[in-house]
């Protein structure tokens, strides 16, 4: 589904954009002036987010569709999609995440964690991150500009109180990812950072009264668990223009309850 508008400001991508962290992000590119390409891998969240985004931006620029990163001929072809359409993608922001969880909010401890569970994580929040950001830095290389933000996770920073092992290895793992795209890329006008959220309530951390919200809460010092705004005004910054100094940054934005020395 797509729409026109005659005001741009680039081209931005944004993966899990049809709930949370990802659709506040597609909210504010849109406002700014972006056209802007998202999807998400649940039809009926995309088909929401559609609407809302329609009654909001009545004259929007984006493209909304359903893909699992899981599928690389999907990934691919929904980038393919978007060139044709817009051409060069400028911006990036890969936020779709998966964190298993077992009963009463618990993770899956390792030593019961089922291989396909593991690759199932990985290949959304590890592989998936690849696949977009090969997808879009032949252009940016040739444009000789752009934009990757990845977000992480707190349980990527310090010792993770509710995540279990492969989503805190994946997430982790996103941190080396962008050094090695800052090392290969900077020269060319691109800038990759990583931004590590604290606990935000959306739709995969859920309800406010969920266990793991409550002892989240429990340990943010200013006393309120985060929003996705939180996170999508931040992403804003490091999208600009005039952020280009700032590359192979992690970017804390947890309410203060990881504040590192």
């Amino acid at each position: 589904m797509t729409t026109e508008n005659t005001k741009s400001m680039g081209v931005a991508v944004v993966t899990g954009g049809a709930t949370g962290i990802g659709f506040a992000t597609v909210a504010h590119l849109i406002d700014a002036g972006w056209r802007v390409a998202f999807f998400s891998q649940t039809r009926e969240r995309v088909e929401a987010a559609a609407v809302d985004l329609r009654a909001r931006f009545p004259a929007w620029n984006i493209h909304a569709d359903t893909v699992d990163l899981r599928d690389e001929r999907g990934v691919c072809r929904f980038f393919a999609n978007v060139r044709e359409r817009w051409g060069t993608v400028s911006a990036l922001v890969c936020n779709a995440g998966y964190s298993p969880k077992g009963p009463n909010d618990q993770r899956v401890a390792l030593g019961h964690m089922p291989l396909a569970k593991w690759d199932d994580v990985i290949r959304v929040n590890l592989t998936g991150a690849f696949l977009c950001c090969r997808e879009v830095l032949p252009g940016m290389a040739e444009a000789r500009q752009g934009r990757i933000v990845l977000i992480s996770s707190l349980a990527a920073r310090t010792q993770p109180k509710i995540a279990g092992a492969s989503y805190v290895a994946s997430k982790s793992a996103l941190a080396g990812l962008a050094r090695s795209i800052m090392s290969e890329y900077a020269g060319l006008g691109i800038t990759v950072n990583t931004i590590c959220p604290g606990r935000v309530l959306s739709n995969m951390t859920g309800p406010p009264e969920r266990p793991g919200n409550r002892a989240a809460l429990a340990r943010i010092p200013i006393g309120r668990l985060g929003r996705p705004e939180d996170i999508s005004r931040v992403i804003m910054f490091l999208v600009r223009s005039d952020s280009d100094f700032i590359n192979g940054a992690i970017i804390d934005v947890n309410g203060g309850e990881f504040a590192p020395s």
